[in-house]
């Protein structure tokens, strides 16, 4: 398959114009194949990267764990893999959409390799079984300002569980950090880390060539989640995500070929590096201008999306809504105070204050 085309707009383009289905994969570079695997939500997809190693595959992330993602890997690995065996598994970052199925490949003979923090998150939170909401979620989510009746109904729900959609991991992985070099299907890639949408995610930058994979760092046309949630309810993911879009620029250009997590492969990575820092410079401003009366963050939701918020999405807009104004606390820029029900109520800050 090679459908190619789309030029983009403002200077970002788009050299393949659609995306391989099912277990059909498009050769982006020699020896470099894109695929792509369904999800059951909204973005109902993740793109994933087979590299040749002549003696098997190098697979850079996996796709849920699920019936249907396992067999379209079997699928893939009868068809455009050529029954070749994967010899290793990358990931770049913890979420279950890249890791889901790194357990079954390493049961399989496969060698996993990631990032300490990714791999240690991973392992806890598939350990980490829960049949119902415990009360430092119950009391997140009523700081922040959850509906009472949901709240109410959602602490009587069994919660989403990691290990729904990650098969399990077994004991061992092999290390990458910042500035390690790793040979992937006959080159060599530089790992840069970033941070905001996960910890020390990494990303891989072609030695001497083009290509950079980014996962989820470095997305076109659509910006990546940064959550708070209770596991650490200060943390300020914005700053964070921020400060490595203004790393990566330093070793951004124009003819670099991004191959992203999700959406399509795409150059101008200077450009969209600016744009993904922008994107959350205005919110902070619309946010900033919201606040002058008090507001808990369920109140901020249409100032900050400007589009509404369905149950389905309104968990991942809760958590950024708190990064965000966890963001202008950090910087100084607004108060906090707990309301009697509980609830953080927000306010910027006068002179005076």
């Amino acid at each position: 398959m090679d459908g190619r085309g789309d030029p983009g707009r403002d200077g970002i383009r788009y050299p393949w114009a659609e995306a391989p289905q099912g277990a059909e994969a498009v050769e982006i570079a020699e020896g470099i194949l894109w695929l792509r695997l369904p999800l059951p939500m909204a973005l109902d997809h993740v793109n994933v990267y087979a590299l040749d190693d002549g003696d098997g595959w190098t697979v850079i992330d996996t796709g849920f764990d699920s019936s249907r993602t396992r067999a379209t890997w079997e699928a893939i690995l009868s068809g455009p893999l050529g029954g070749r065996s994967v010899r290793r598994v990358v990931v770049t970052h913890y979420h279950p959409d890249h890791v889901g199925l790194a357990g079954w490949f390493q049961a399989r003979g496969a060698e996993l390799v990631t990032t300490r923090t990714s791999w240690i998150l991973a392992r806890m939170l598939i350990l980490d079984l829960q049949s119902l909401p415990v009360p430092e979620t119950i009391d997140f989510w009523r700081g922040a300002g959850m509906d009472p009746d949901l709240l109410a109904r959602r602490a009587t729900e069994r919660p989403f569980n990691f290990a729904d959609v990650v098969a399990p991991l077994p004991l061992g992985y092999s290390r990458i950090a910042e500035g390690d070099t790793i040979r992937i299907g006959g080159r060599d890639w530089l790992v840069r880390t970033g941070d905001g949408h996960a910890p020390e995610h990494a990303t891989f930058w072609e030695v001497g060539g083009d290509l950079i994979i980014g996962g989820d760092q470095l997305l076109p046309s659509i910006s990546a989640n940064l959550g708070v949630y209770a596991s650490e309810p200060e943390a300020d993911p914005i700053a964070e995500w921020m400060a490595s879009c203004r790393r990566f620029k330093l070793h951004a250009r124009d003819g670099q070929l991004v191959l992203p997590g999700h959406k399509l492969p795409f150059t101008g990575l200077p450009l969209r590096l600016d744009q993904m820092i922008d994107n959350h410079v205005g919110a902070l401003t619309r946010l900033t201008e919201l606040l002058g009366t008090p507001k808990v963050a369920t109140e901020c939701f249409d100032t900050l999306f400007k589009r509404p918020v369905g149950e389905a999405e309104y968990g991942f807009a809760l958590v950024e809504a708190v990064a965000h104004l966890n963001h202008l606390w950090k910087t100084g820029k607004v108060a906090r105070e707990r309301r009697e029900d509980g609830a953080w109520l927000w306010q910027r800050k006068t002179p005076t204050t």
